[in-house]
């Protein structure tokens, strides 16, 4: 089972006006083939159909926990999508076209379908789907998969860094070079204790220095890079302790394992859209709710 805490992995910048385009790139990093719904979902059904999870548990808490942490990275891409679409539209009578500024971009489902806000979907739209999930079974294939899956998903980060120098992209961009690359080196050591073979010499892990990206590197600066978490209190998921271990090859830092999840930040409050009948309560209905709760209590 999973525990739900409200806050956010990381605090992002809430912007003054947001970008609508902006916000469409960014939906590739939510529900795009490598989005963080691919390694969420990815990771979710291996670590249910895991075999001998006994036997092989070191594996078995390595995948489960970085599951626990992709939750996180869905909630913090779709943050960043909602205050990506803030302030883009207007209140004002229907007849003066208050969604007019988002005729004409890239997304427009999110001013017509979601109220400018994230959807399932990647950067053109199409939603996001199951077929993108590999869970074969086999242990060795499963971590290769992860690995390439995290490269892939590093290697659009960059891309939509370099596309928006958008505040409140590039801080929730860089947090996630940073974790990612953390999760490439984990399943990369994962694979080379079960083989022998080290995958990094075949693709280089991190294949750019997080330190070419300004939002990355005060991240690595808290040491970020070099930590997993078992997002567990009762020290279920130790098992990673035996693959996460020795030194971060790109700095020589030590690994290190903290029991249970980081401290996070604030979830931001969407504030009301009239103009999109979003959440579709006046202050005189939020009244009349407001005390049906309390009469109940």
């Amino acid at each position: 089972m999973f525990k739900r805490m409200n806050r956010l992995a990381v605090e992002l910048p809430i912007p003054e006006y947001g970008c609508a385009n902006s916000a469409a790139a960014v939906q590739e990093l939510l529900g795009g083939k490598f989005g963080e719904m691919s390694t969420l979902n990815n990771y979710l059904f291996q670590s249910f159909n895991f075999r001998q999870k006994k036997k092989l548990k070191p594996f078995y808490d390595l995948v489960a926990s970085i599951t626990a942490e992709e939750v996180g990275h869905v909630e913090l891409v779709s943050t960043t999508v909602n205050l990506l679409l803030r302030n883009t539209t207007f209140d004002a009578d229907p007849d003066c076209t208050p969604l007019q500024n988002g005729l004409n971009k890239r997304n427009t489902q999110h001013f017509i379908v979601s109220a400018q806000a994230s959807l399932p979907v990647d950067s053109m739209g199409a939603p996001w789907t199951g077929n993108n999930v590999f869970t074969s079974g086999n242990l060795t294939l499963d971590l290769l998969h992860n690995f390439f899956l995290e490269t892939g998903a590093r290697t659009h980060k960059m891309r939509v860094y370099e596309m928006t120098d958008h505040p409140t992209a590039r801080e929730m961009i860089g947090y996630l070079l940073v974790r990612g690359g953390t999760h490439m080196l984990a399943y990369a050591k994962a694979i080379e204790m079960i083989t022998g073979a080290d995958v990094t010499k075949m693709i280089p892990t991190p294949d750019v220095s997080n330190a070419k990206f300004d939002t990355a590197r005060k991240f690595e600066a808290q040491g970020l890079n070099n930590v997993l978490y078992t997002w567990n209190d009762a020290g279920e998921y130790d098992g990673i302790r035996q693959i996460w271990k020795g030194t971060n090859p790109e700095n020589n830092e030590p690994l290190k394992v903290i029991d249970g999840s980081p401290k996070g930040a604030p979830i931001p409050d969407l504030d009301d859209l009239p103009q999109e009948f979003a959440p579709g309560v006046n202050p005189d209905h939020f009244e009349w709710v407001a005390k049906k709760l309390m009469d109940q209590m």
